[in-house]
């Protein structure tokens, strides 16, 4: 595996960047900073850099040879809006925003991957090294391709990759079709008529009547949807009310809604509005309904999963490869690139990393100790597409 031992010897490199990155985290289209370390970074290795797609997007392009061939990797750089508990010395110099997700990780190793490719060339065709600003809500996926990501910067193949906290550390995950839900985001406000709480005859009580939504919207995974297909309907928020004798004018309720079909995600707003109206009519009052789809399914093309499976067992091994495993339902916005080109999204296991905490956790911190083994995998998946000759 000459890709993975030539960029293990990238690992304090790679070490001192991604802990950089987490002292100085960024949120949204605001990266500012980490796409000047980005640019500045890819244009002393020899890479053409491009930017502005997205705001603070940066696109490095290096080709090798003659082929026409491309490719497109991505890693997203933003931060979230989470006040770290961490101790150590690389801890969040800002307080209110921390790298929970580990895009401070990713953006290292794609780097590390472009330092060894625009070292070695050893292959024949164009990469593009794609970093995206905002994956955490803002869809900057969908801007950099709205913005002409691939008109720009062709791409043949679209790859990405997260770390995942609970795999152990030297395994991957592949996974072909649906890998992550959608997620749509809902608000509902109850108009009812308030009134005194001990005469709640002479009132029309919001409250109440968001409650029954509350449970009936359960019934939309319980008895709408196909048993087999995964759907989740959260009431995350539910306000109302001022004082324990007043009965409130209205109540309101929000959450999100996650699908791994188009056609599950179609149901599911179209039984919510049913669900919501039909128990307002009910009681004589009325319901606003907003709903807001977000990011779309994140579907893996079969054969561009082949492909990243190959490559990480290159690296790995077969053996310590997961293939097709469970979806989850969070949502990721690479899954706008995925509509606009073929490709594969996979998991790198993160292994205990402190405390063992989920991603978005306060206390989480990337691996750092997994990092050659990511970018070993962008290495290998280029020199595998791209091969010479």
């Amino acid at each position: 595996m000459p890709a993975f031992n030539a960029i293990a010897k990238l690992k304090k490199d790679m070490t001192a960047w991604r802990r950089d990155l987490h002292k100085h985290p960024e949120l949204g289209f605001d990266t500012v900073r980490t796409s000047d370390v980005v640019a500045e970074k890819l244009e002393r290795f020899g890479i053409a850099v491009h930017r502005g797609l997205a705001k603070t997007g940066v696109v490095g392009t290096l080709k090798a040879g003659g082929s026409k061939r491309t490719i497109g990797l991505r890693a997203d750089m933003d931060a979230l809006p989470l006040k770290e508990k961490n101790t150590f010395a690389h801890r969040s110099k800002h307080d209110g925003r921390m790298h929970a997700c580990g895009h401070d990780g990713h953006t290292a190793m794609l780097l590390g991957a472009a330092k060894y490719l625009a070292d070695t060339r050893a292959f024949d065709g164009t990469v593009n090294f794609i970093f995206q600003p905002a994956e955490e809500g803002g869809g900057g996926g969908r801007v950099m391709v709205e913005e002409g990501l691939f008109r720009k910067f062709p791409c043949e193949g679209i790859y990405g990759m997260h770390n995942w906290p609970g795999m152990e550390a030297g395994t991957m995950g592949v996974r072909t079709g649906a890998m992550l839900a959608s997620a749509d985001f809902f608000g509902v406000t109850v108009h009812g008529q308030g009134g005194h709480g001990a005469m709640p005859h002479r009132a029309n009580d919001p409250v109440v009547i968001g409650a029954e939504m509350v449970s009936a919207l359960q019934t939309i995974a319980s008895r709408s949807a196909d048993p087999l297909e995964a759907v989740v309907v959260s009431v995350t928020q539910f306000h109302a009310g001022s004082a324990g004798n007043i009965i409130p004018d209205e109540a309101k309720l929000s959450g999100t809604c996650r699908t791994l079909s188009d056609t599950s995600r179609d149901l599911v707003e179209r039984r919510l509005r049913e669900i919501v109206s039909g128990i307002a009519a009910a009681h004589g009052a009325e319901a606003d309904i907003r709903y807001h789809r977000g990011y779309p399914v994140l579907v893996n093309t079969g054969a561009e999963t082949d492909k990243a499976r190959k490559a990480a067992s290159r690296i790995v091994g077969e053996d310590n490869v997961a293939i097709d495993p469970p979806p989850e339902m969070g949502a990721e916005d690479f899954a706008y690139m995925l509509k606009a080109r073929p490709g594969s999204y996979v998991w790198l296991g993160n292994g205990g990393a402190d405390g063992n905490c989920m991603l978005h956790n306060p206390h989480y911190d990337f691996n750092d100790e997994v990092a050659p083994i990511g970018a070993s995998y962008w290495a290998a998946l280029v020199e595998q597409e791209l091969a010479k000759g």
